[in-house]
């Protein structure tokens, strides 16, 4: 199966390459049993007890958010669903997320849309796995913003990156693939600045220090990184304009265009232009039609009361759920969105 294979592969490589969920490390999901041969193309089926299929639902870290809103999902859902049973897992966020629904350890996930397109093609993260097409998207959950953040007023536009020492987020990261698309549609390369890998906190307090210029954070806005280091020194968001987000868009479809408030940060006095992935929620295709249909209607017919539990569901919304996906819909998501009078491919 293609989880062991990255797996060896990470082994001999001794490299992390976890993807942004907003999440810290975390214990890993009940490992799948080892299988000889080829890569798998497709899930087992899910179990079933009684007439419920029982899903697992893969998400992240335990202090993180993809861990928290499945918490909060499964305890809102599960007395209001018929067809199916949530059990939530934590295990190492995207990537790893994707693995395991391939593999059958999962059949539901929180992954970020840009590492399952990476995923679908066979690209970036996933170049050492190949395609993976053995799921599809139930909805976008909410952005989780690209943030390049500076203490030096110098740095007004990405261009004013060129020849600065930059923290692109750890080695391997989704974030490091973020920052190179980014600095790509302005026509730049790692080559163009000082590279620094670093994590959200470490970045933060190099900030402080002194000893980067700038470094690209992806998650939701505001993030506590970066709400304590304005507590401290004034920093500033680097905007994108309209012209190099719509050549990134031409090149990463899974990029949709987001506006920071004024206000998010100490200091921030007007609103501010970036661009976000978005945290989605797939599912394997073994999932059943009705099952996956019946959960995308939950998701939206308990809104209000999945948002009481966590922030994050407050920005749920339909039309946000299908922006920026580059992987095909389950039939029962799309199946929904048609009786709301949106079509998904």
């Amino acid at each position: 199966m293609k989880k062991f294979v990255a797996l060896a592969l990470a082994g001999a490589m001794a490299t992390s390459l976890a993807a942004c969920g907003g999440s810290t490390a975390s214990s890993a999901a009940p490992a799948a049993s080892a299988a000889s041969g080829a890569a798998s193309t497709a899930a087992p089926a899910p179990a079933a007890t009684g007439d419920k299929e029982q899903l697992v639902l893969g998400t992240g870290g335990t202090t993180g958010t993809y861990y928290a809103v499945g918490g909060v999902m499964s305890t809102v859902l599960n007395d209001k669903l018929e067809k199916s049973n949530l059990t939530v897992t934590s295990t190492g966020a995207s990537k790893a997320n994707i693995l395991d629904v391939d593999d059958g350890v999962s059949q539901l996930a929180t992954v970020q849309n840009d590492v399952m397109y990476y995923a679908y093609t066979g690209t970036d993260l996933f170049e050492d796995v190949g395609k993976i097409e053995s799921f599809s998207v139930i909805a976008g959950l909410y952005d989780e913003t690209v943030q390049i953040i500076t203490c030096d007023p110098s740095i007004k536009t990405v261009a004013d990156l060129k020849g600065k020492t930059v923290s692109v987020g750890d080695a391997g990261s989704g974030v490091e693939f973020n920052a190179k698309q980014v600095l790509e549609a302005y026509d730049l390369s790692f080559e163009d600045i000082k590279v620094v890998n670093a994590g959200f906190g470490d970045s933060a307090d190099s900030l402080k220090d002194g000893k980067i210029d700038a470094a690209f954070v992806v998650a939701g806005a505001p993030t506590t990184a970066v709400v304590d280091l304005a507590t401290s020194k004034p920093v500033s968001l680097v905007q994108l304009d309209a012209e190099h987000i719509a050549k990134l868009q031409s090149t990463y479809n899974f990029y949709t265009e987001t506006v920071i408030p004024a206000g998010t940060y100490a200091g921030l006095d007007e609103d501010a232009t970036t661009v976000s992935v978005r945290a989605t929620l797939i599912a394997s295709n073994s999932v059943s039609e009705d099952a996956v249909y019946e959960l995308t209607k939950a998701l939206f017919d308990n809104q209000p009361e999945l948002a009481a539990g966590h922030a994050k569901f407050e920005l749920l919304n339909l039309e946000d759920a299908v922006k920026g996906m580059s992987v095909p819909f389950h039939s029962g998501a799309a199946k929904y969105y048609a009786e709301q009078g949106i079509k998904v491919d």
